[in-house]
């Protein structure tokens, strides 16, 4: 019963909703600690305080495929089928990350092409760091927006297989969707000189041409070479065509310096994030071993519980058996005293 999906929930993309995640990996989240012990009975309340503790997102992971707790979760919406406007707050949460990286997987896996691509492009601005837990059991870092990316892009994320959604060109085609405007080209049409500049500039430029040239009719000509007038040529061609592609070249200029600048701050946070991965791995470890041995004592206080039970038990038995024999002794001596005494009463009858 814990594990059947809601009467009222609906088919997703023809379906169970639940049958959007394997069978195998279902079943091993079916049998996981964390779904028995923090996934009964949740609601759509109380999944946001679950999903508030998460630390970092992945699908399974070791040799005997155990299922991570934000794959458990992503199962337990699917059971409990939120409501749309639940998944769009999830999604807007910009105080816990983890909490927005889980309803956008939530809808990539349940919505339509139309709200995926609605919901999910504006986290392309965002550019926290997520920690992503691997097959192997180790941590890397992920940013938000590659993550957002590879929801959008690829049909494998934490090894679930995401349903097909149609490509933004056919959409933009249809007229369902708009044309995707980027950050980086506001940034630039801010650069970009408007028309009535270039109008002017183009006017300053003629005017001073011509001063030049009434100025040189004015002076006696001096005999020009060919080639210098070859060369002039050339120039002024290529200083045209620059002029017509200023805007593309410039576009990709601070494109590329954009990506420099984005990949120098990667390294010096992932340097920075790689000691407190370890510290955290440390700290953890101390954590597990304090458990584990706190485990072990009340697993040692509990055999000494059920041992005394036992001897307990085994000692109420031997008292129970002390009675029974005194019951037969005195059962026996009362039959031979009664013995006794009817064959008294036959010897003095006869």
């Amino acid at each position: 019963m814990a594990n059947r999906t809601v009467k009222e929930a609906k088919n997703v993309h023809g379906t169970n909703p639940q049958y959007l995640i394997e069978k195998i990996i279902r079943s091993r989240i079916y049998d996981s600690k964390y779904w028995k012990e923090q996934c009964f009975a949740l609601t759509a309340e109380l999944l946001v305080d679950k999903a508030m503790e998460l630390r970092f997102v992945g699908g399974v992971y070791g040799g005997n495929i155990r299922p991570t707790q934000f794959l458990c979760l992503t199962l337990k919406m699917l059971q409990i089928q939120p409501e749309k406007d639940i998944v769009v707050e999830f999604i807007k949460n910009e105080e816990f990350k983890y909490v927005r990286a889980l309803g956008a997987f939530y809808l990539r896996l349940t919505g339509a092409a139309i709200d995926c691509y609605k919901y999910l492009e504006p986290l392309y601005i965002d550019n926290r760091k997520l920690r992503r837990q691997n097959r192997a059991g180790q941590f890397e870092i992920v940013y938000m927006d590659e993550y957002i990316d590879e929801l959008l892009r690829n049909d494998r994320v934490c090894d679930i297989i995401l349903p097909r959604i149609q490509k933004r060109s056919i959409l933009e085609e249809n007229n369902e969707l708009e044309p995707k405007v980027s950050v980086l080209d506001e940034d630039l049409d801010d650069e970009v000189p408007s028309e009535d500049e270039a109008k002017d500039t183009e006017d300053a430029e003629s005017n001073r041409q011509k001063n030049n040239s009434s100025n040189s009719a004015r002076r006696p000509r001096r005999g020009r070479s060919k080639s210098k007038s070859r060369s002039r040529e050339r120039d002024r061609e290529r200083r045209t065509a620059a002029s017509g592609n200023a805007r593309s070249r410039d576009y990709y200029d601070d494109l590329e310096e954009y990506d420099r600048q984005r990949n120098r701050v990667r390294n010096t946070q992932n340097h920075s994030s790689n000691y407190n991965d370890d510290h955290e791995r440390r700290q953890t470890g101390r954590n597990e071993n304090r458990q584990d041995r706190e485990r072990d004592r009340r697993d040692r206080e509990r055999d000494r519980e059920r041992h005394g039970d036992r001897e307990r038990e085994r000692e109420r038995e031997r008292e129970r058996e002390r009675e029974r024999e005194r019951e037969r002794d005195r059962g026996s001596r009362y039959d031979n005293r009664e013995r006794d005494s009817r064959n008294e009463r036959e010897r003095r009858r006869y």
